[in-house]
């Protein structure tokens, strides 16, 4: 037999004198077939090399084995995702899931569009996992597609859909309770884009929330916007020393911009926490190597992506089963970038 690029199970299905079914139940083990023609199909199958490509086994039906995974991006072109390795946990431990029960995973940083909705179709997904906040507008659309779903950090009212996350607004109320708690006034709230309904929104209502439990008046000066990254809060920090606010903390809604603030602090000649105070949000690795070591609210986030998977594929596999919203517990990790400063 003379070689060629790549076959296919009609090519295969040729050579063997069998039909292109034949060889999907060979390859599948669905149906039974005679030995003689199994095995005739087997050899051709090794004589050409032939590796079955398994998004065209599952055309037929639900059987694509094949995950995916919305990641959000911040802006076109960016690679944000790769930089917060918030994420690259979070993926990390969806992939090893998914990889243990026998699924592949698809992984796209894009927005919840038309385009991605006719990818769920055209590559059969087995079930989609939905991380961050998206335009509600498509929502009623992936319903249609009856696709298990699970939403990971999402505010989405609906439902339809499986949710799972902590309560963002109540960790930020915490963590700013702690930091008011350490005798802080002048506090100033570094964040990402405030999307309606989304994760940053939340946190800073309970940044508000705790300012007005504790009879601390809020300004929009104390507001800091921008993209959640190092580079970010590295920026805010040259804007926060910059003002005239006499800010001596900053509630950081991420790690990695805090981990910023930390290293623009620095570069100005300004010492963290003896002249200002950083607490960040996520409980990332890096945060225990930090100078000084980073106090943060740290979240399961490797849990989130396990308990994601483990409720896809439950409802991959049981499709009538009830919709599931889930609430994760989250915890205060106390190091040495918050001090102690005597109250107004």
């Amino acid at each position: 037999m003379t070689m060629r690029e790549r076959y296919t199970i009609r090519d295969v299905a040729a050579l063997a004198g069998v039909s292109n079914a034949t060889v999907s139940y060979v390859l599948s083990g669905k149906k039974k077939i005679s030995e003689e023609t199994r095995q005739r199909v087997l050899r051709v199958i090794e004589e050409v090399g032939f590796v079955p490509d398994l998004n065209a086994r599952g055309l037929s039906g639900k059987d694509t084995k094949l995950i995916g995974i919305v990641i959000p991006q911040t802006e076109p072109g960016s690679r944000l995702m790769f930089h917060n390795t918030f994420y690259s946990e979070l993926l990390g431990s969806i992939e090893f899931a998914t990889r243990r029960k026998g699924y592949h995973v698809l992984i796209s940083a894009t927005d919840m569009t038309q385009d991605y909705l006719n990818l769920i179709k055209e590559r059969n997904l087995a079930g989609v996992i939905i991380v961050g906040t998206y335009e509600s507008r498509f929502w009623a659309q992936l319903k249609k597609l009856e696709v298990p779903v699970v939403l990971v950090d999402s505010y989405c009212k609906n439902d339809w859909f499986h949710a799972i996350r902590i309560d963002d607004e109540y960790a930020c109320f915490c963590e700013t309770e702690y930091v008011i708690g350490k005798g802080h006034r002048n506090i100033a709230f570094a964040a990402g884009s405030l999307k309606e309904d989304g994760v940053m929104q939340k946190r800073f209502m309970g940044y508000r929330r705790a300012l007005k439990k504790n009879g601390i008046p809020y300004s929009d000066r104390f507001l800091f916007e921008n993209l959640v990254s190092y580079e970010s809060g590295a920026e805010t920090a040259r804007r926060i020393a910059g003002s005239d606010l006499g800010i001596t903390a900053v509630v950081a809604t991420a790690d990695i911009l805090a981990i910023g603030l930390l290293s623009g602090f620095y570069r100005l000649g300004i010492s963290v926490p003896e002249e200002i105070s950083v607490i960040g949000f996520d409980g990332l690795e890096e945060t225990e190597y930090t100078t000084p070591g980073l106090t943060t609210m740290k979240q399961p986030i490797s849990r989130k992506g396990e308990l994601a998977v483990d409720l896809l594929i439950e409802n991959i596999e049981n499709p009538g089963m009830e919709r599931v919203d889930e609430i994760l517990n989250v915890r205060l990790i106390e190091r040495g970038s918050v001090r102690e400063t005597a109250c107004e």
